[in-house]
């Protein structure tokens, strides 16, 4: 009997499991897919929103203001990448400076700190590639980028450390209500529960009607991106937003952790059927020509035949306006229709879900004695020539360069694959060590990441995935090679 299921792995389920795993209880995390971060949590704008934009008094208000903080916090305790560069929300119109006004006015009021109106002057000289049509930007320092899955990696991994069990490619199909709690029927066998929290992001109302009447649909929007070259890292140096709409931010430009620009997203609803298909995640050539168009309305001289990659991602948007965080059934949590800001509200909404539960059993949960709550981990580029050196001497796989885009050490490979997440797949590497992220994406490296992960973890080349189960890189030796296979 577990005291807590936490059903899904993204940012929220992760962040949910790394807060109980502070406490005295048994926890297991059900992931339908075969790694962490595998939904919304790694294909989003990778931007930790300052505030200014939920409606005062909802909850998206109250922890998007809350989150911000805690997950700076956690960022500099768990060694994710993060920098505060402050965002800017251009206006072109004397109706779009009205809308940066009220925005302003709802910032003070959600508590947001050092937001500032500035005039078009003001604006070009912290940005000199903005159009000049610009009138005006509302200003937010506190407005930050961060690796979404890297945050999601290290909560997950600190919570394992910590005695929470994760069980990948375990998709739950049913649940049932017990004396004693809930019965959850899943694909690698049964699991009995006194509470459960549902994290399961797009899927979230599916698991929600298994233990309650319908209160919620998620209706999933796919929105497009573009990732630049670093050689356009620099074009802007802070976040750049549009002017909202009832569709969503709007296109953004924005340097990202790893010094590239990302550049998107447009919005469009997708059917759970397409969903269920595998599409969900493709590009179309309306969406990244919709996202170049509006794009260039803010940074007329973006160049984007310098992309590397484009990918798309899929927001949990729901037939209700705000954040749905509430008992749908005893001991039972949803923690659905988690949209934008969600990745920067995931800390405290992981705290406010812990906290509702507790209130209904009417009972607090007793902390550990001891628990881990912070991690580790060599990033070799950052790290200064004598301290290379000496790591080097300590061992020398962290001398031999894999991916020459990114400058990623066969060592930093090897010690990814065993982390506390063990990864399965190319992909899964990508996500903890940033090798296959570069200008190639892996077209010199994926080779030996292949052979390094088959090596590490016993098995055949052939046996290896590019990213999702079944997406095998290799299906035959030829030409004599595969020792191993």
């Amino acid at each position: 009997m577990y005291d807590v299921v936490i059903i899904g792995c993204g940012i929220v389920g992760a962040a949910t499991a790394y807060e109980l795993s502070k406490y005295r209880l048994k926890v297991l995390i059900l992931e339908a897919e075969n790694d962490v971060s595998m939904g919304a949590t790694k294909a989003n704008s990778a931007i930790l929103h300052a505030g200014f934009d939920p409606e005062p008094g909802t909850l998206m208000a109250k922890l998007n203001v809350e989150g911000a903080a805690r997950a700076k916090e956690l960022c500099q305790k768990l060694s994710v990448h993060y920098h505060q560069i402050g965002s800017l929300v251009a206006a072109f119109s004397k109706e779009e400076l009205a809308v940066i006004q009220e925005l302003y006015a709802r910032g003070l009021k959600n508590g947001v700190s050092e937001l500032q109106m500035v005039d078009k002057e003001e604006l070009l000289e912290m940005e000199p590639g903005l159009s000049h049509r610009a009138l005006g930007a509302l200003y937010a320092p506190t407005a930050a980028v961060v690796n979404p899955w890297e945050l999601c990696l290290a909560l997950t991994e600190t919570a394992v450390v910590n005695g929470v069990e994760l069980s990948l490619n375990n998709k739950v199909k049913e649940i049932s209500r017990r004396e004693s709690g809930y019965q959850i029927t899943a694909e690698k066998g049964i699991y009995q529960t006194k509470y459960v929290f549902n994290a399961a992001g797009v899927y979230s109302d599916a698991v929600h009607n298994m233990v309650a009447e319908p209160d919620f649909e998620i209706v999933p929007s796919r929105g497009e991106y573009y990732l630049l070259d670093k050689s356009e890292g620099s074009v802007v140096s802070h976040i750049i937003f549009q002017c909202p709409s009832n569709v969503g931010k709007g296109v953004l430009v924005s340097p990202t952790v790893h010094g590239n620009l990302i550049v998107g997203p447009n919005a469009e609803e997708v059917s759970k059927t397409e969903l269920g298909s595998g599409m969900d995640t493709g590009n179309t050539v309306k969406g990244l020509r919709q996202v170049s168009e509006l794009a260039k309305k803010t940074v007329p001289d973006l160049n984007l035949r310098r992309s590397i990659r484009n990918f798309s991602g899929i927001r949990a948007n729901s037939t209700k306006k705000d954040f749905i965080i509430q008992e749908a059934a005893p001991g039972f949590i949803d923690l659905a229709g988690i949209k934008s800001p969600g990745l920067t509200s995931a800390p405290a909404i992981a705290l406010y879900g812990i906290r509702l539960l507790e209130q209904s059993i009417g009972r607090t949960f007793q902390l550990k004695a001891q628990s881990t709550d912070t991690r580790e981990k060599i990033v070799f580029q950052e790290l200064t020539i004598e301290e290379k050196n000496k790591l080097i001497q300590k061992d020398s796989s962290y001398g031999r360069v894999i991916c020459r885009c990114e400058m990623i050490t066969e060592g930093e490979i090897r010690a990814a694959v065993h982390s506390a997440v063990v990864p399965v797949s190319v992909d899964g590497i990508k996500r903890r060590c940033n090798a296959g992220m570069g200008r190639c994406q892996g077209g010199f490296c994926g080779p030996r990441v292949v052979e390094i992960l088959a090596d590490e973890l016993g098995k055949s080349p052939l046996e290896i995935l590019q990213d999702h189960t079944s997406s095998y890189v290799l299906t035959e030796a030829t030409k004599g090679g595969l020792e191993h296979a």
